[in-house]
C-alpha cells in the first residue's frame, strides 16, 4: 500500500499557469528583487553537479525522482543532499519524505518561468 498522495498545482489567477521569479529579459530592465531571485536560480545551476542533479529529476520518469534513483552523479551522499538543498533553497525544487526516502520534483511552473526568462517575445 502506498501513502503518496497527489498534490494539486497551483495556478495563478491569470489562468496562464505560468508564474515566473521575473520578465523576459527583452521585455524591460529587472527590478533589484527580480534580479536577485533570478541570480539564486541560475546561480544554484552554476555548479556541474546541482545543474545533473536538476536534470536527473526534471527527465526522471513520472516528474520527480528518489534521491536513491539520482544520487549516482560522482560525489557522496552527503555531498549529494547538500547540492539538493541548495537546489530547494533556490525554488528550483520541491520535496516530499515517503516513509526513508525523499522524493524530489521540478514544478512546471519552474520550468516554464525559466523558459519564458530567457525567450525572445515573438514578432507581432
Amino acid at each position: 500500500m502506498s501513502n503518496a498522495k497527489v498534490l494539486p498545482l497551483i495556478e495563478p489567477a491569470d489562468g496562464e499557469g505560468v508564474v515566473p521569479c521575473c520578465p523576459p529579459l527583452t521585455e524591460r530592465p529587472m527590478t533589484a528583487e527580480e534580479a536577485q531571485a533570478a541570480a539564486r536560480m541560475f546561480k544554484a545551476l552554476g555548479d556541474p553537479v546541482r545543474l545533473r542533479l536538476f536534470s536527473a529529476v526534471a527527465s526522471h520518469e513520472g516528474g520527480e525522482a528518489c534521491v536513491c534513483d539520482i544520487s549516482d552523479v560522482g560525489v557522496s551522499q552527503p555531498t549529494v543532499s547538500h547540492h539538493l538543498k541548495k537546489l530547494k533553497e533556490a525554488g528550483l525544487l520541491t520535496s516530499e519524505r515517503r516513509g526513508t526516502w525523499v522524493y524530489y520534483r521540478v514544478e512546471p511552473s519552474v520550468l516554464a518561468g525559466m523558459g519564458r526568462l530567457l525567450t525572445r517575445p515573438a514578432a507581432a
